[in-house]
């Protein structure tokens, strides 16, 4: 008979215990040897820094990649997105098109961002191309929406340079704090007159070749207080942040759905006031960010085959059904602000470990599993690379031989981007 698994973790999160206790795993601690280690991003540093000298076996699994900052923090995925465009425009890749005023067609979707201080002298040009422009500066390395702010004035920012240069506006090749500020999206589409972002958990198993999950069950942060463009109100942070860590401490906020709606209902209200086909392809275009965000940190990724990860996606929608990237989360919040979230949260580390550990088995790290259909729980297979080179050159074979190419699914499909309505 199988051994049981042993599992340890450092996050006291009752969604995650109870996940580990149902499934009649064994709790270790740390020093012990354990087979899954569900972490903190601060603890996979020690586990994979070359001091520690720490081997991992083939019967053990983490939930982070060694280098997941390539897409976590604000600056290095701004960075990878940045090079991998430049990328596909040498390789000549219709990816990489531009309009006639030099945007990208396929790949404008994260808003126009610049290193701070590195990039000071690239900002300031750009600001004055367009001196009515809202900014949003952000810390690098922070989460939950501590250190942002709004600025509409150059003289905002000197005067914040100046403040806080003895802090932390220093560069960032020093190891301390640096900011990115980026264009901030001043029309985002409203519902009852307040902002929304949306927060959808997508599973990455493997970097090379990629195959990542999207989660279906994902839901809309929405504000407190209605959303006004005023200048007045830009250092009104329950207007513009929809991050419940801040949202939670206005005099507006409710504690029983706490300003949260589910991906299916925001799906709903948009086919019934947009129509199916315009939700469709906005859904369509998220995932396609999402696969090509993936595949912008992949070749600089670790892809350590100890490793899984779950990030949280932060998309924003703007007034003209436009999505946006803002950010990705390597350790989306396991805190329950009410009952549904707490269901939700449960629900995902579920499926997450039904994935990642299928039949609840000992981990083994030499050989690829594909978790059957019935497995994925409320997860959906977004890309699979290899599928999709196998579909490729199936393709290749029939066009050679005068076949009619056959049909294919999303599985493989976010390769190329057609200028339909959908890319699945």
């Amino acid at each position: 008979m199988a051994g049981k698994v042993k599992w340890v973790t450092d996050i006291e999160k009752s969604v995650l215990i109870n996940n580990f206790e149902k499934r009649d795993w064994i709790q270790v601690t740390e020093t012990e040897d354990w087979n899954f280690y569900w972490m903190s991003i601060q603890t996979i540093r020690n586990v994979f820094s070359v001091d520690t000298g720490y081997r991992l076996s083939d019967e053990q699994m983490v939930n982070h990649f060694p280098n997941h900052y390539e897409l976590t923090r604000k600056d290095l995925m701004i960075k990878n997105i940045k090079r991998y465009r430049k990328e596909l425009e040498k390789e000549s890749s219709p990816l990489a098109e531009k309009d006639e005023n030099g945007k990208y067609i396929y790949l404008d979707f994260v808003p126009v961002t610049f290193m701070l201080p590195a990039d000071y002298n690239l900002f300031v040009e750009e600001f004055r191309k367009n001196p009515s422009s809202t900014w949003i500066m952000k810390p690098c390395g922070k989460a939950q929406g501590k250190g942002i702010f709004l600025i509409n004035k150059l003289s905002q920012i000197k005067k914040w340079s100046r403040d806080s240069r003895t802090s932390t506006f220093v560069a960032a090749s020093s190891g301390k704090e640096a900011y990115v500020i980026s264009l901030y999206i001043d029309n985002p589409l409203l519902i009852g007159g307040k902002k929304f972002d949306l927060r959808l958990y997508v599973l990455v198993t493997t970097y090379r070749p990629l195959k990542c999950y999207m989660y279906k069950l994902g839901f809309c942060r929405f504000c407190t207080v209605k959303y006004t463009p005023s200048t007045s109100e830009l250092d009104n942070m329950f207007v513009h942040l929809t991050n419940v860590a801040i949202q939670k401490h206005g005099d507006d906020y409710n504690h029983v759905h706490g300003g949260k709606w589910t991906v299916s209902n925001l799906r709903l209200y948009l086919e019934s006031t947009r129509g199916k086909e315009v939700t469709n392809r906005l859904f369509d275009q998220i995932h396609w960010i999402v696969v090509q965000s993936l595949k912008a940190v992949a070749p600089v990724m670790n892809n350590d085959k100890h490793c899984f990860e779950c990030y949280g996606y932060d998309i924003i929608i703007d007034d003209k059904l436009k999505p946006w990237l803002i950010e990705v989360n390597a350790s989306p919040s396991l805190t329950s602000s009410t009952a549904n979230d707490r269901i939700l949260k449960y629900n995902l580390i579920n499926d997450t470990l039904n994935i990642v550990a299928p039949n609840g088995e000992i981990p083994d790290c030499r050989w690829n599993r594909s978790p059957p259909r019935e497995a994925l729980g409320n997860y959906q297979v977004l890309y699979d690379e290899e599928q999709a080179q196998s579909e490729n050159a199936e393709r290749d074979l029939r066009s050679r031989s005068g076949q009619p190419p056959g049909s294919k699914g999303m599985k493989g499909s976010a390769g190329v981007r057609p200028s339909a309505a959908t890319w699945k």
